[in-house]
């Protein structure tokens, strides 16, 4: 079977099956939660990660001498 032989019939409607609606198709073939947390794990990784960032930052030396290379 080729394309050219199915090109021109006309589209199945099942008659056991209505047809979805389009919020239902969506519902249908929305991805899930497969990784469940992981949302959650990256947002807390992300925080721990600025927190750490910040402190590091808060012991930089500042040099009050604008002739040293600090």
């Amino acid at each position: 079977m080729s394309y050219e032989d199915i090109i021109n019939h006309p589209h199945h409607s099942s008659s056991r099956h209505p047809r979805m609606s389009m919020s239902q198709r969506a519902t249908q073939f929305a991805p899930f939660a497969a990784l469940t947390g992981h949302s959650a794990a990256v947002e807390e990784t992300a925080r721990k990660t600025r927190e750490e960032m910040n402190r590091d930052i808060e012991h930089i030396p500042v040099s009050r001498d604008p002739d040293s290379e600090c």
